[in-house]
């Protein structure tokens, strides 16, 4: 019966494809197993919630999601080459596979987001070409990667929260805080507390959640650092304050690049005692950042088993045994980390992450690296390119 089901699902789907939209009044569910593919939009004026299969959107033109009720998928794939636009929310109650295009919220609109439910919401495949431009939310997690960013870049922040979260919720801005298109409301980047030089004026994010977190937080060549600071020791999270209606330095415990690309740690925060965030440069830098940082070589990897540059190897680390290597991706995210490292990273990731799949090797690209070599207490850090070929 869930088969035959499920087949007549399929069916009114793609029967349903050649019409402006797919209006769903009730009766709708998709069994374990089963397959609803969206060709056309959905107007969803039902519950529609006891979802076990997949419910895929897919085409060349941009689809939209609207109604009154929200829908609730078990897994999605998404493969709209020019996007898939929510008037409406969705929540995903286990995996979100991007295959292709943005999932699109109104930046105005915070209360219409694509929200990944409980422990078991996870998704794969996020990149500049397949992320949530607007915003995206967490119910019930400790841990999350937001797959954040605007139509050009993932700008992902890593949420790291003392306990679990009931709700949270962020979204990018690629707009002048001062002036912003998608919000009411102005956050002078010139208003600053005394403890910082200087904000961002071309981006800053909005991240809601009641529960103290730390936060990674990345930059590239577009954030243009090089203009508020000649020093990477000297960035900072920012915050606008809401009691105090200004710019506030929240400080950094670590600082990772170069003023070309790099992220931040932050120190622990509540994201609601703050209308957004951004990068920010501190007058006096933070004790966590007064040891000094020294650079290493940058590394190519390449393990195709040709034997050459098949394992990060670091020859410094030979007078150093007793050292700590941690690898992160370009947004920040941890995705190998070593106590004692001897020549194992060969581009499979060691960390436990609800993104990273460890049974597959990390995307081809620039990684960061840093060292702690213990025994002789110096601290290191630089770029390797990892690559399949």
């Amino acid at each position: 019966m869930q088969k035959l089901l499920s087949i007549v699902l399929m069916f009114l789907a793609v029967g349903m494809s050649a019409q402006t939209a797919l209006y769903n009044s009730g009766n709708l569910r998709i069994h374990e197993n089963g397959t609803l593919g969206f060709h056309t939009d959905l107007i969803n004026e039902a519950p529609f919630d006891t979802n076990l299969g997949l419910a895929g959107f897919y085409g060349t033109d941009a689809l939209r999601v609207s109604g009154s009720v929200v829908p609730l998928f078990h897994d999605v794939e998404i493969m709209v080459e020019n996007g898939l636009n929510l008037n409406l929310g969705i929540d995903n109650a286990n995996n979100t596979n991007f295959i292709l295009g943005d999932i699109n919220t109104p930046k105005n609109l915070n209360d219409i987001y694509y929200n990944f439910l409980d422990s078991d919401g996870f998704y794969i495949g996020e990149g500049d070409l397949t992320k949530v431009n607007g915003f995206a939310a967490i119910a019930n997690q400790q841990n999350f990667v937001f797959p954040v960013g605007d139509g050009t870049f993932l700008r992902a922040v890593t949420l790291s929260s003392e306990r679990t979260t009931l709700f949270a919720k962020c979204a990018y801005f690629f707009e002048d805080p001062s002036a912003p298109l998608s919000l009411n409301g102005s956050y002078d980047t010139n208003e600053l507390g005394r403890e910082l030089e200087r904000v961002n004026a071309v981006e800053f994010w909005k991240l809601e959640s009641d529960v103290a977190a730390t936060i990674n937080l990345s930059w590239n060549t577009r954030s243009n650092m090089g203009i508020l600071t000649d020093d990477t020791n000297t960035i900072v999270l920012a915050g606008w304050s809401k009691t105090n209606i200004r710019w506030e330095n929240l400080g950094a415990s670590s600082v990772v690049g170069d003023l070309e690309e790099g992220f931040l740690t932050s120190l622990p925060f509540v994201p609601n005692d703050y209308d957004i965030i951004g990068l920010g440069v501190s007058k006096i830098p933070f004790e966590p950042l007064a040891k000094e940082v020294l650079s290493l070589d940058n590394y190519f990897v390449s393990p195709n088993g040709d034997g050459i540059n098949d394992f990060l190897f670091i020859p410094e680390l030979e007078e150093s045994p007793n050292n700590l290597v941690r690898i992160y991706d370009r947004y920040g995210l941890k995705v190998f980390e070593k106590p004692n490292y001897r020549d194992e990273f060969s581009g499979i990731p060691n960390v436990d992450n609800l993104v990273v799949q460890k049974d597959q090797g990390l995307p081809a690209g620039v990684y960061f690296y840093t060292v702690f070599m213990k025994d002789l207490n110096l601290n290191y850090q630089g770029f390797l390119y990892l690559t399949n070929k």
